[in-house]
């Protein structure tokens, strides 16, 4: 296989898992959404509910329940229910993160293996 197939099949894949992940990495790229989930992770392993978060997060229950949502919906967030209450956290065993974090090393390993060779194509 020359350099440049190597090359496209390299960046397919990459096109196709950023696309897959594109949910995610939207919901990660809001800032608002950053805080609920740093929110979030200093809480105990038994997740929060919306009124501790807009008190850590100085924000309305409205915007915390639609940031918590596009965030569960994005693969990001988990909610666990005990009678009428809701108890939100960050999964550690979503696969969501782990996905973004091989397509972040696959990219840097495609990335560094260009910068060494000068060029993805073939010389």
């Amino acid at each position: 296989m020359t350099r440049e197939e190597l090359c496209k099949i390299r960046t397919e894949h990459i096109a196709k898992e950023f696309k897959e992940l594109q949910p995610a990495f939207v919901a990660l790229g809001d800032e608002t959404r950053q805080q609920i989930i740093t929110a979030l992770l200093l809480s105990d392993h038994n997740g929060i509910r919306v009124g501790e978060i807009t008190s850590k997060t100085h924000l309305s229950r409205p915007a915390v329940s639609h940031h918590l949502k596009t965030l569960k919906d994005a693969g990001i967030v988990n909610m666990r229910r005990a009678g009428t209450m809701n108890f939100y956290y960050v999964d550690a065993d979503e696969s969501q993160w782990k996905k973004m974090m091989e397509l972040t090393e696959y990219v840097y390993e495609v990335a560094k293996d260009i910068s060494e060779n000068g060029s993805c194509r073939e010389v």
